[in-house]
């Protein structure tokens, strides 16, 4: 994918298609900047102590797709990806994972968000949030990925440019 094929949000329009449009926008940014890497690249942390890598991101992210989409709002009683323990940060450990796992299992989640986004009859549908004991709309869901996406994508900028010298995007 290049710059020139993400999705562009709408400048005008409902509320809706506007936090579906910035949202997909960020998705696709984390997928830029993983894109042209080996596997090794992808599980390259950023500077000691942290373990933070790119495919380390990914592997979050489809955990926080998973969590408020089909936890939260959808009410499924599942697990994360990668701790049947619920324990967020194993996600981050990428050693010996590969760009393939991990990003099957985000577009896995992705999809499933989406599908439960465009099944829900408004933004005002609601879910529980155990961590936070409180309902939460899918509106506020919905807003805390493009959140979450774009202080990621921060990282993922970082990250991509101690890698190769890539920037922008």
């Amino acid at each position: 994918m290049s710059t020139e094929d993400r999705p562009v949000p709408s400048l005008t329009g409902g509320e809706r298609e506007m936090l579906r449009g910035f949202l997909d926008f960020h998705r696709a940014t984390l997928a830029m900047k993983c894109e042209g890497l080996s596997d090794e690249q992808l599980r390259q942390c950023s500077s000691p102590p942290s373990t933070l890598s790119l495919l380390g991101l990914v592997r979050h992210m489809a955990e926080v797709e998973r969590t408020w989409f089909r936890k939260v709002i959808n009410g499924e009683s599942i697990t994360l990806v990668w701790s049947e323990e619920n324990d967020y940060q194993v996600a981050y450990d990428a050693t010996g994972a590969t760009r393939a796992e991990a990003f099957d299992a985000w577009r896995a989640e992705v999809e499933h968000s989406r599908r439960i986004e465009l099944a829900a009859p408004s933004l005002d549908v609601t879910g529980y949030q155990p961590r936070w004991e409180a309902e939460v709309s899918l509106r506020l869901v919905m807003l805390h990925l493009i959140h979450e996406y774009a202080r990621h994508n921060g990282h993922a900028d970082f990250l991509r440019e101690a890698i190769d010298g890539t920037v922008g995007v």
